[in-house]
Formats: C-alpha cells, structure tokens, sequence
C-alpha cells in the first residue's frame, strides 16, 4: 500500500546546508578550520537545534572568542546565506505531494529561533501539515523519542510513513522503528522514490 504521509527533513533536502562551504568562501579555508576547531561552533549550532536561544547563543559565543567573534557572528547576521540555496526541485515535489492531498510533514534539527528567523526568507518552510522542529520540542534526531512524538502525534502507522532525510543515523533510527525512508543524495533520486512509491506520475516529479 503507498505512504499515508510523507515527512521530510529541511538541510540538504529542501534547503542546502553547508556551513564550512559558507565559511570557506567568506574567510578561506584555514581560517574557517581553525574557527571550528578553536571555537565549538557546530557544538552551538547543536545546543541551538536542541532549544537554546539562537542570537543570545552566538553573542555568547562570540564573547568568549573575541579573536573570532566577527567570525562567529556571520552565522546569525548571515545564516540566510549559510543556509542557501532553497533546492528547487525537492520543493516542487513538496508541493505536488500536497496538491494531491498527501499530507507532507516537516521533521527537522533546527532551532526555534532560527526557524522564524528562516521564515523571514523562507516562506516555502510554512507550508507543511505538521511541524516537528527539534528546537520547540526538546527532541533531536536521530533520538528515538522524537520519532515516536511524531508517531503519537500524526497517529499513522511507522509503515505508512515515508521519511526522506540527508543523514544515515536519523534514518537508521526511522528505519528500526519501522518507517519507510529513503537518503537523500539529489532531488532527482527522491522523485524516483515518490514514483516508485505510487505517489507520483513520473511528470509530476519532473522525471
């Protein structure tokens, strides 16, 4: 039978995330490895996704790093641009899905804060039946509570559940508990999912 709901996470599969890319550019690659590795920015970023404030925990994080703290601050000042390009094609196969009247779902570590902030760009991030954002819920991927929150609250069973996530780990976790998941690599591969899957003619995918 085909999936009652299809769940997908935001980076990498709707929205590029590439902080080191981002940083890279913006500073040159030694800099932005020394930045990382002296500084614990992807650990904030983490305590972020998992309810900390967002702009408070970079102004803090710039304050104990005075040497990087222009640094440390493009990822609240620029975070639009680290978090860039929308990817289309993953987007429009979002939207097709809900045309047809499949629930699609938003299932995500990211910041409270930081989702409204993406919102202020990102409308296209409004537009799910549900929202399961780890920052407002205290739940982090791939912990398996939050995928059983996901499972109480929408109330369809795990196999009628397909998840579409960029990272092994949260779909190993989805696929223990007994989810149908599919890894991201490129929209395209998605789109053949979602047809294979009976959910999508092969034009509405853009195949």
């Amino acid at each position: 039978m085909k999936p009652e709901a299809v769940i997908f996470d935001i980076g990498n599969v709707l929205l590029r995330w590439d902080p080191e890319g981002f940083y890279d550019r913006e500073i040159g690659e030694d800099r932005r490895r020394a930045l990382f590795a002296e500084t614990g920015l992807a650990q904030m970023n983490e305590a972020v996704d998992a309810g900390a404030p967002f702009r408070a925990s970079v102004e803090a994080l710039a304050g104990r790093h005075p040497a990087h703290a222009g640094a440390i601050r493009l990822w609240y000042d620029r975070w639009h641009d680290i978090a860039s390009p929308p990817i289309e094609g993953a987007i429009r196969l979002r939207d097709c899905l809900r045309a047809k009247g499949i629930p699609v779902f938003a299932l995500t570590n990211f910041g409270d804060e930081s989702w409204d902030h993406a919102l202020t760009r990102y409308g296209f991030l409004a537009e799910f039946d549900r929202l399961y954002i780890s920052g407002r819920l205290r739940l982090v991927k791939p912990d398996p509570v939050l995928y059983a929150h996901v499972e109480a609250d929408c109330g369809i069973a795990p196999d009628r559940l397909l998840f579409a996530d960029d990272r092994a780990e949260n779909i190993v976790t989805a696929a223990n508990r007994g989810w149908r998941t599919h890894q991201v690599e490129t929209w395209q591969g998605l789109a053949r999912r979602l047809v294979a899957e009976g959910l999508l003619t092969p034009g509405e995918a853009g195949l």
